[in-house]
C-alpha cells in the first residue's frame, strides 16, 4: 500500500510487543527479542515475511489521526484478514486500555455503528464492542 504523507512507524514498536509472531516464536506481551525500543528491528533486512508485510490500520487510514498512533494509545488497530474483524490489539499488561482511551473507544463504537464486527484483544482475552457502546467477553 502507498504510504500516507506524515505517517510512518517512527518510534512506534507496538507491533513488536503486542502481536503474536509465530515465525519468531513470540507471544503477545513481551517485546520481540529483535526490537530496540524507539529504534525498531535489529534484524530489519532479514526479518520474517510476516513482519515485512504487516501494516496497522493507523499507517493505512487517513482518518486515523496522529493522536491514534499505536504507541500513543497503547492500542494497535487492525483488520483481521481471516475474520474481517475490526480489532483493537493491546498489551496483556494493560488489557482495558482500549476502553480507557476515549479516542480509541469512540473509534471502536463508530466502526461497530458502521456494521463492522469490532473486537478488542489482549493476549488470550477478547471483548466484542457493540454499536451502543456496550461490550462483552468474546470467544
Amino acid at each position: 500500500m502507498a504510504s500516507i504523507p506524515g505517517k510512518s512507524c517512527g518510534p512506534c514498536t507496538m507491533c513488536c510487543k503486542v502481536l503474536w509472531i509465530e515465525e519468531l516464536n513470540k507471544e503477545p506481551g513481551p517485546l520481540c527479542q529483535h526490537c530496540k525500543i524507539g529504534k525498531g528491528c535489529k534484524i530489519y533486512h532479514r526479518r520474517p515475511q510476516v513482519c515485512r508485510d504487516y501494516e496497522c490500520e493507523w499507517l493505512q487510514e487517513r482518518e486515523l489521526g496522529p493522536k491514534l498512533r499505536p504507541d500513543l494509545t497503547g492500542t494497535i488497530i487492525q483488520i483481521d484478514p481471516d475474520s474481517d474483524e475490526y480489532q483493537a490489539v493491546v498489551d496483556p499488561a494493560t488489557p482495558m486500555i482500549w476502553r480507557k482511551n476515549e479516542l480509541v473507544f469512540k473509534l471502536l463504537v463508530a466502526k461497530a455503528k458502521e456494521g463492522h464486527v469490532v473486537v478488542a484483544k489482549s493476549g488470550l482475552k477478547s471483548w466484542r464492542i457493540y454499536d451502543n457502546g456496550t461490550y462483552a467477553p468474546w470467544a
